[in-house]
């Protein structure tokens, strides 16, 4: 949620600034903090005690050549459209209080945008790193967490809140899932409610993941906290569809990468992407560009089994033009590393290229690409 909020701010800012000035001002909105809530839970419906409290951290530009930029009321609109537009049972104004501690940032970074160019500096000095494709494993747990927050889910369940955790382990041919999913309290009127549309649920998720895929057996453990016998302290369940209006609190970076998932077995880059400058950070740009990269290297060139895309920047240097690009690559049976290396790196150069990266950073600014 954090994730996703406060790069749909950064998306809103960039927007504006672009609007007024032309260019993605300074700003970066990675720093937020979602505190839950508290509301009581009863079979068939409760009641929300105390709202969330959403709490937007970090830097942006407030004003520029006398112009000013309401930032504040940006942010707070913006959140609260996308509480309207993703949960269906969050009031944005009764449900959430919006604390905004946004600052200008430090004068060095600043005049980073002041120094124009047809590409910035890197606003920091990071790595990141892409791969593809994702294994079978990675592309089941993420398409099975999108089928259960589908609309056509939600509307054969209504009762399967947003708040959705898909844990996949494969042990040869074998998948297990372990779900997590908030159950809304409105719609159950017992523990044997519960209990039954569990059932179904599980079901459903069996059918899905046999339907799309080829693993010799699969399991589907959900919300396995549950006890019966305990009424609403042994089941999940929620009056808002998200644990946050009464358990888990959340920040920016604590959710998935960049590309959807959180892959254990993977290397991973510890930026927060979501929020972030869409023009000159690096922990943005880079994070997602190096997916996009090892993702054309993997579907255009023949032969390779993996790509692993690496890319590292120097503050202040040109973002087209970093310290260290590279690529590692897992090639097929009889495949030679000189028979691909030059359409990997004709691909690379491509992607680095000054036009290309100016419009992937506005791809990024106007919100076209996902990064969580």
């Amino acid at each position: 949620m954090c994730d996703s909020i406060m790069d749909a701010v950064s998306v809103a800012l960039s927007q504006e600034y672009l609007k007024r000035f032309g260019v993605v001002a300074h700003h970066n909105i990675d720093k937020a903090l979602l505190a839950a809530g508290e509301v009581e839970h009863r079979f068939g419906g409760g009641a929300v005690r105390k709202p969330m409290t959403l709490i937007f951290g970090d830097r942006a530009t407030f004003e520029v050549e006398g112009q000013e930029i309401p930032v504040s009321d940006i942010a707070v609109e913006t959140a609260k459209k996308w509480f309207r537009d993703n949960l269906r049972f969050v009031n944005p104004e009764e449900h959430v209080r919006y604390q905004v501690e946004l600052r200008r940032g430090a004068a060095s970074l600043r005049d980073i945008f002041k120094r124009g160019g047809d590409v910035l500096g890197a606003n920091d000095t990071s790595a990141a790193v892409g791969y593809a494709p994702f294994s079978a494993t990675e592309k089941t747990v993420l398409e099975t967490e999108r089928f259960l927050n589908s609309r056509s889910f939600k509307k054969r369940f209504p009762e399967s809140g947003e708040d959705v955790k898909v844990m996949g382990l494969r042990e040869g041919e074998e998948l297990q899932l372990t779900v997590s999913m908030a159950f809304v309290d409105r719609f159950i009127d017992s523990e044997s409610t519960y209990f039954k549309r569990r059932e179904e649920i599980v079901a459903e998720i069996l059918n899905f993941v046999e339907r799309n895929n080829d693993f010799m057996k699969v399991t589907v453990d959900l919300n396995t906290l549950d006890q019966k016998g305990r009424g609403t302290d042994g089941l999940y369940l929620t009056v808002l569809g998200t644990s946050a209006d009464d358990a888990d609190s959340g920040q920016v970076g604590r959710g998935n990468r960049v590309n959807g998932i959180i892959p254990l077995n993977r290397p991973l880059s510890s930026e927060a992407a979501a929020g972030k400058n869409p023009v000159s950070h690096i922990g943005k740009i880079y994070n997602v560009l190096t997916h996009r990269i090892a993702e054309k290297v993997y579907e255009k060139v023949a032969g390779i089994e993996e790509t692993y895309v690496w890319l590292l920047s120097q503050i202040g240097k040109s973002i087209n033009n970093p310290k260290i690009a590279a690529v590692q690559l897992v090639l097929q049976e009889g495949v030679t590393l000189d028979s691909v290396a030059e359409d990997v790196e004709a691909i690379l150069k491509s992607e680095l290229e000054l036009n290309n990266l100016r419009r992937f950073c506005m791809e990024l600014a106007k919100g076209k690409i996902p990064v969580y």
